[in-house]
């Protein structure tokens, strides 16, 4: 008898705090694992700890605005792991350092950078994808997206027309796509992640967090229920007001 074949995600966003626990979520349910960061420094830490598991795992550096990147990226893990079953899409911020711009500073050049960063890299990863995925029938790509492609936060300045428009873009292909037996799943996250670089930058070693957080571990139980097409889009707020889940 022939094996079945283990299935794969591709983890486009593999940082310590969220991208790190969907890897472990997914490994718990057998999944092999491509992580797919900008930098090398933290993936022999990872694969150790997926290899520990007992799931292949490969991990690739690649910067997914660049051009062709996240090509060779899912390339290589399908090279490594087989064909990819599940794409969670979900890179972190692009320079932490930077000043952010509230909406009544933001210019159109403005509005371009930031739709680059975050719509653009989406929109290739699903024209590189879906084509497979809807040839055999079956696939998952999970976005995640900020609060304010829901909820008015000025404050996002730019990030709040690119939130908005990746969240419809997943809503409208998860619509195109369902025919072909291809599920889309959206995920709206508002509010400061646990572990992930984000959250050390803003708190100081053993003192609480300035805001309200959030359990990644949590958020990844919700895209497995997203991946598995138990629910379409889920939310999680606390920004305005206690994590929610519709």
């Amino acid at each position: 008898m022939r094996e079945k074949k283990m299935s794969t995600i591709a983890v486009l966003g593999a940082g310590p705090g969220l991208g790190m626990s969907v890897a472990r979520r997914f490994a718990k349910e057998g999944y092999a694992v491509g992580l797919v960061s900008r930098s090398t420094d933290r993936h022999p830490a990872y694969l150790e700890e997926l290899s520990a598991s007992g799931v292949p795992a490969v991990a690739v550096a690649a910067d997914l605005r660049a051009p062709g990147a996240a090509a060779d990226a899912l390339a290589e893990i399908t090279a490594a792991l087989g064909p990819i079953d599940v794409v969670y899409h979900g890179p972190g911020a692009q320079n932490l350092n930077a000043p952010m711009l509230g909406i009544l500073e933001t210019e159109p050049a403005d509005i371009h950078r930031a739709m680059a960063e975050t719509l653009e890299p989406a929109v290739e990863v699903a024209n590189l994808a879906l084509p497979t995925m809807r040839s055999r029938g079956s696939g998952t790509l999970v976005y995640v997206s900020g609060l304010s492609a829901l909820v008015p936060l000025p404050f996002l300045g730019p990030y709040t027309a690119a939130s908005g428009a990746l969240r419809t873009y997943a809503r409208t292909l998860a619509a195109a796509a369902s025919e072909d037996g291809v599920h889309v799943g959206s995920l709206v996250v508002g509010g400061l992640i646990e572990r992930g670089d984000i959250h050390r930058m803003l708190t100081e070693p053993g003192t609480p967090a300035p805001y309200a957080t959030l359990d990644p571990d949590e958020i990844a139980d919700a895209v497995w229920r997203l991946a598995s097409g138990l629910e379409d889009e889920v939310v999680f707020d606390v920004l305005t007001q206690d994590p929610t889940e519709v």
